[in-house]
């Protein structure tokens, strides 16, 4: 005789079942309308891609919704985090666009930031090449000059890689808005990290050498710097591994040009339909290859946020790092 109670567990197992194998349109409500969170300015570059994204997003849903963008704060993108993390219900009817920025001002400990990100779910990201180039080699001798904006700032990746590699350098702090390029030409620096469309290019524009790239997705190649090395290629054998993950963190941070998130708590249903329109989104425009921006879908976005997002001890390594080594303190 049937147990009733294992009769009554296989028509509920019959009923989940069903549920499960219904389209992702029936289960999950398309939100009639939604808001895509942005740093400033109005003009920057946040906000245009948050524009868009939207479009994307919009166009991408199983059913037709308006997707809106509203603008906050400045560029660093903690009031835009900051609100969103507070104010946010979890029912994917307003997103936010994290900039690789705000993560950084995590990452040094600056009071302002009053947010988490590590348990937002990604739904898409923008993602651009980042190196560090220099006179001759890499292993030569002497001391090398490194052009940083300041302290505080993402491109501190590239003088602690060359801590953790060995090659003495010292920073050359550049005056506001002087890209890095000129203190070389002017003779002030001979080594720079930089990002974006065409980095080598500019590298050897200027004599220098791209010594190494900072790490793509799971620590490989960039695909816009296929012919570079990256930096977990010539540090084979790290020996502080907290420090490394917290340049790798800082480097994600100059990576990382826009990151569309939802808040924590997100049900799984709602995240996959914002993942999905964000596949077809990525599907019908597709990036070309001499732009050097990628758009990445949810996976490759969310190994981003957790490259961006390194645990406490790598965290405070890092801090400590900047304070020994650059006089630096948030706050």
């Amino acid at each position: 005789m049937t147990h009733p109670f294992a009769t009554r567990r296989a028509v509920l197992g019959s009923v989940i079942a069903a549920a499960a194998a219904r389209p992702l349109a029936a289960a999950t409500a398309v939100p009639e309308a939604a808001t895509l969170l942005a740093p400033g300015p109005e003009e920057g570059a946040s906000a245009s891609y948050a524009h868009r994204a939207a479009r994307g997003l919009a166009r991408g849903l199983v059913q037709a919704a308006a997707l809106r963008v509203s603008v906050l704060g400045g560029a660093d993108g903690i009031t835009a985090a900051n609100r969103f993390a507070v104010s946010t219900p979890a029912d994917g009817r307003v997103l936010l666009v994290l900039p690789g920025l705000a993560t950084q001002s995590l990452l040094i400990g600056d009071p302002r930031a009053r947010f988490e990100p590590r348990q937002w779910p990604a739904v898409a990201g923008n993602l651009a090449p980042a190196l560090l180039a220099g006179r001759g080699a890499l292993n030569a001798a002497g001391t090398v000059r490194l052009a940083l904006p300041g302290p505080a700032a993402a491109e501190t990746a590239g003088l602690l890689a060359l801590d953790l590699l060995g090659r003495a350098a010292t920073p050359v702090f550049l005056p506001a808005g002087m890209a890095p390029e000129v203190a070389v030409t002017l003779g002030s620096a001979d080594a720079v990290v930089l990002t974006g469309p065409g980095a080598a290019a500019r590298a050897t524009a200027v004599g220098l050498t791209p010594w190494f790239a900072f790490d793509g997705t799971k620590h490989g190649r960039d695909p816009a710097l296929p012919d570079v090395p990256t930096l977990g290629e010539v540090l084979a054998d790290p020996a502080q591994p907290d420090l490394l993950a917290g340049c790798r963190a800082a480097a994600a941070g100059l990576r990382t040009r826009a990151l569309v998130v939802l808040p924590a708590l997100t049900s799984a249903d709602v995240v996959a339909l914002w993942r999905a329109a964000a596949r077809r989104w990525g599907e019908a425009e597709p990036d070309s290859a001499e732009s050097g921006l990628r758009q990445v879908r949810a996976q490759e976005a969310a190994e981003a946020l957790a490259t961006l997002c390194p645990g406490p001890e790598a965290a405070l390594a890092y801090r400590e790092w900047l304070h020994r080594r650059l006089g630096f303190q948030a706050g």
